[in-house]
């Protein structure tokens, strides 16, 4: 790649067709790790508990200090993610932290009351009844 090619990839921000389509993707391509999470009873209780939540980034993260076998589960889940956002970026044109970007968009916006979720100043939060705080240049 030249400098201006470069340049020009760095500088891509997804708009109209484009980023109706990553985040479209997004939710598919969310829709299998995340139903084999909630599969694990593990996932599902360290969630209830507010050990773990959904971070802007399109990862899990630590509410709190995790157990070996909570961190363990998290970077299990996490590695899936990032294939599955690796799959789909390449489908959509866009790269992996533009299409994990955008799926910690809607899944902080799918969160539970209850649940965890980090605030784009990064404190963690438990969602309540209202829309979660998400990064401004959400979809």
């Amino acid at each position: 790649m030249t400098g201006n090619e470069m340049m020009r990839f760095k500088m891509w921000k997804p708009t109209g067709l484009a980023l109706a389509a990553i985040v479209a993707t997004a939710a598919v391509a969310l829709a299998v790790p995340a139903a084999m999470a909630q599969r694990d009873p593990a996932y599902a209780a360290a969630r209830a508990a507010g050990q773990i939540g959904e971070q802007p980034d399109g990862y899990l993260g630590f509410a709190s200090t995790p157990t070996p076998a909570i961190r363990a589960l998290v970077q299990d889940l996490n590695i899936k993610r990032k294939a599955a956002y690796t799959e789909r970026a390449q489908a959509t044109g866009s790269t992996v932290e533009q299409f994990a970007f955008t799926s910690g968009c809607n899944l902080i916006a799918n969160t539970k009351p209850g649940e965890k979720y980090q605030a784009p100043d990064g404190r963690w939060l438990t969602r309540d009844d209202s829309p979660p705080a998400r990064n401004a240049s959400c979809p």
